[in-house]
């Protein structure tokens, strides 16, 4: 069952802005407009990539989220939703991953896997707009409550996640520390590696 934390947070994020990082990434892509929304939730970023003429095939490990975007996006052949976890989910090719505060929650034993499922999903040339967990943030501490979100958290410092890159041209590298009051109203200390990458073509 979908917990309370979930549901407002889905609320929350119904509308959020779109950041300027998947804005980067769709203006750079010059393939065939094909998305891919890891972690979809309340559906803001699939919404985004519609309007800029996306097919979009989108996957959310939580039923509530799927549901909703079921829902919101209800006519629209364009868009392609499941129930699935990173490492079932049956990736299409494609010219842009998006994957935007959900790679946290992969579990650490199955990250490899399904790195490089997405990695041989996105087409040459194409882009990875996505963040990572860094390990001065409040989910990779002993303040993150589990039981109201997600019980595994992959946290990764600069290195690590630069050498998952290696297969990428970076774009944008970005590390973000800051600190206040989430969507959903609790206290946090962000730590975020946020990147726009081209694969390379060979």
């Amino acid at each position: 069952m979908t917990s309370k934390e979930i549901l407002n947070y889905l609320d929350a994020t119904k509308f959020r802005a779109t950041r300027d990082d998947l804005k980067l990434g769709v203006e750079l892509v010059d393939g065939p407009k094909i998305a891919i929304d890891c972690g979809c939730g309340a559906g803001s970023d699939i919404a985004f990539l519609r309007d800029k003429g996306f097919t979009v095939h989108a996957f959310d490990i939580e039923p509530e989220a799927v549901a909703r975007c079921q829902k919101r996006f209800s006519g629209d052949e364009k868009v392609t939703l499941c129930q699935a976890r990173f490492s079932t989910f049956d990736y299409p090719r494609a010219s842009l991953v998006g994957a935007d505060a959900s790679l946290f929650f992969c579990p650490e034993r199955e990250f490899d896997e399904v790195w490089k499922k997405i990695t041989d999903a996105i087409l040459p040339g194409g882009l990875f707009v996505g963040s990572f967990l860094g390990p001065e943030d409040t989910m990779a501490g002993p303040g993150y409550d589990k039981d109201a979100f997600w019980p595994e958290v992959l946290v990764a410092d600069e290195r690590r996640v630069r050498r998952w890159l290696e297969r990428f041209e970076i774009v944008s590298f970005t590390e973000h520390k800051s600190s206040g009051v989430t969507v959903t109203g609790t206290r946090h200390d962000w730590h975020i590696f946020a990147v726009v990458a081209r694969k390379n073509h060979c």
